[in-house]
């Protein structure tokens, strides 16, 4: 909106001026202040949000295992839903910095918004009925018919650019051409990479600080393949205007960075479905935008583990009729070994952090 108004008014020039940038967009000082802006909004709305949250929404812990309903008994009556805040934060700290006019940045607020009211329609129905939230076949047709939509216009938009339609091996440059295949490819990368995150989030601060990590990476990838001289210089897509996802995520990364403070162990909230599908929605968009999809299962390697740990434990179970580890997901099992929660979370963000490191750094291996 701040773009949009320093072009309309006039002032380009007269912002350029006291600018030490090169470029009309000031992407690197919209990034920064997207997430410095989303942070910002997530302290401040936090703890009113917290407040009415427990007044309605109190998590009640109940699984199939007697054993994970002990170990997490103390945070019953914890508020959840925390997802509203982190999502407010994205959106209103986009809408502030971000090119409205961007493709890229139409489509992430729509999954943004719409992910995020799935989920918070998800959990609605968890804590005031006798249900346990949507059923699996609702939630993914619902998350399917989103993804669509945005397959489709990301479809038309990449159809356009060199490399648009490829599937690229960051590693030797190979590639494969997915042509209209590119729709269904997308529509599984952003329904699984945001059940992903949802998986992830079951310690405090768990998937809060792996995302922060994992949106902190393409944020980088982002600015670089909208870069043409950069874009170039790593041998990567070349994807002009994908620069603007930075906004996007940076934003991201700052709402979460204010819920962490909120969410950090002992947590004062959780997110709930309402953050976690949406915010591992966006981490797909940033993924098939850039053409990094084999880059987002290195970077996302912790959300992608812990999948599956879920896939390999139900299919052991059905086929052996014993348990492959003591609890899925993975993080579970550790806490069942008699981990303290801390110990878990901070591994966990460690091989976040070495994953997005690693990927960042793949870049310049051919």
């Amino acid at each position: 909106m701040l773009l949009w108004l320093i072009h309309n008014l006039n002032l380009i020039e007269s912002v350029e001026l006291h600018s030490s940038g090169d470029s009309r967009l000031f992407l690197t000082a919209r990034t920064a202040m997207a997430s410095v802006t989303s942070f910002l909004l997530a302290i401040l709305l936090g703890p009113f949000a917290i407040r009415w949250l427990k007044s309605r929404f109190q998590e009640c812990i109940v699984s199939d295992s007697e054993r994970l309903n002990e170990l997490h008994a103390e945070k019953n009556a914890t508020p959840t839903m925390g997802g509203i805040f982190i999502v407010a934060a994205i959106l209103m700290s986009t809408l502030l910095w971000g090119n409205l006019t961007s493709t890229y940045v139409q489509l992430a607020l729509l999954l943004a918004a719409g992910f995020g009211l799935l989920g918070g329609i998800d959990d609605w129905i968890k804590l005031n009925t006798q249900k346990n939230g949507l059923s699996v076949r609702q939630k993914l047709i619902v998350q399917t018919v989103i993804a669509s939509i945005v397959a489709w216009f990301l479809y038309g938009d990449h159809a356009t650019k060199q490399h648009g339609l490829d599937l690229i091996w960051p590693i030797g440059n190979g590639s494969l051409f997915l042509g209209a295949g590119f729709i269904a490819w997308s529509i599984f990368v952003l329904v699984g990479s945001s059940n992903s995150v949802n998986l992830t989030d079951g310690l405090d601060g768990l998937a809060t600080g792996c995302t922060i990590f994992a949106g902190a990476a393409f944020i980088v990838l982002t600015y670089l393949a909208g870069h043409v001289v950069m874009a170039d210089y790593l041998s990567i897509p070349f994807i002009p205007g994908s620069g603007e996802l930075s906004i996007v995520l940076g934003a991201m990364v700052g709402a979460m960075l204010g819920f962490l403070w909120f969410n950090c162990y002992p947590a004062q909230v959780f997110m709930g479905d309402t953050g976690s599908l949406p915010i591992g929605a966006l981490l797909g968009l940033a993924a098939l935008v850039t053409r990094q999809e084999v880059l987002l299962i290195i970077v996302g390697g912790v959300f992608v583990i812990e999948t599956l740990s879920v896939i390999l434990q139900v299919g052991w179970y059905r086929l052996t009729g014993s348990r492959l580890i003591a609890c899925s997901p993975l993080h579970n099992h550790f806490l069942f070994r008699g981990h303290h929660e801390l110990k878990i979370v901070v591994r966990f963000w460690i091989g976040s952090a070495l994953l997005a490191i690693m990927a960042i750094a793949s870049l310049k291996i051919h």
